[in-house]
């Protein structure tokens, strides 16, 4: 069963959340990433005769945990892993940066990576190939900044930037399309924006997930990974009305402005 390839899915919640699916075929053992809803999940496994091994969490936000009981009370023995530096109380396993969760069951380990900002205590979960980042980073954007800070986003965004270029990113949100329109603001002249922007609506339109979307191509045209471009300096210069000397400063710059103004 180890050799079989590992199979992620979204499992579409609310109006606009994933919840990630993750199995091998074959193999009965499942995990789900940040259940913010337990019926569509319930729903699925049981459908397909799967068995929940555990469920993983980003961060604290009530679309992301709170499908936790529901799951429990079906799966009692799946663990559920969370954020150390976040108050859930049904995380059982709490974890941060440098932590490894092994699922047996899918024969897969995943390293755990803190990217605090959209919360204070966010982490995400890689596996070479695969990101599962919450809101830390969206396709095409990022999170808002609610309990972390602008500066703890602009690293987190910075560490991820590090990942090979391959890595897919799985999202919680599929928010792409509209923050595409942000990213235009920013780079209306970006020849990779406009080729992402024609690819999403043909997605859109087919009623299909935009989401997950490559880290590569998220440097080309996500504003937020994009700080250290001249382009996007003297666009969030101009916003501000005065020299940013930091990518900080322009990423704060730039989220702000999506605040204010756009969202």
């Amino acid at each position: 069963m180890a050799g079989a390839e590992l199979c992620i899915e979204p499992i579409p919640a609310f109006d606009d959340n994933y919840i990630w699916l993750l199995n091998r075929p074959g193999s009965e053992a499942c995990v789900v990433v940040d259940p913010g809803d337990d019926d569509p999940v319930r729903e699925l496994l049981q459908a397909r005769g799967l068995r929940l091994e555990a469920i993983l969490i980003t961060h604290k936000h009530g679309d992301h945990v709170g499908g936790i009981a529901g799951l429990k009370a079906v799966w009692p023995d799946a663990p559920v892993y969370g954020p150390a530096h976040e108050n859930i109380r049904t995380v059982e396993h709490r974890l941060q940066g440098g932590d490894v969760v092994g699922l047996e069951g899918l024969a897969l380990d995943l390293d755990v990576l803190d990217v605090p900002g959209h919360t204070e205590g966010h982490i995400a979960y890689y596996t070479p190939g695969a990101l599962f980042c919450g809101d830390t980073l969206f396709a095409c954007g990022c999170g808002r900044v609610f309990s972390g800070t602008f500066g703890q986003l602009s690293e987190s965004l910075r560490s991820l930037a590090e990942l090979p270029v391959n890595t897919r990113v799985y999202c919680a949100h599929e928010y792409t399309l509209d923050n595409i329109g942000f990213a235009k603001w920013v780079e209306p002249d970006n020849p990779d924006l406009a080729v992402r922007e024609e690819r999403v609506r043909a997605l859109w339109e087919a009623d299909r997930p935009s989401v997950p979307s490559t880290l590569g191509e998220e440097l080309l045209t996500n504003p937020f990974m994009r700080t250290d471009q001249p382009e996007v300096i003297a666009v969030a210069e101009r916003w501000v009305g005065r020299k940013l000397s930091t990518p900080v400063e322009v990423f704060t710059a730039v989220r702000t402005w999506k605040d204010k103004e756009y969202d």
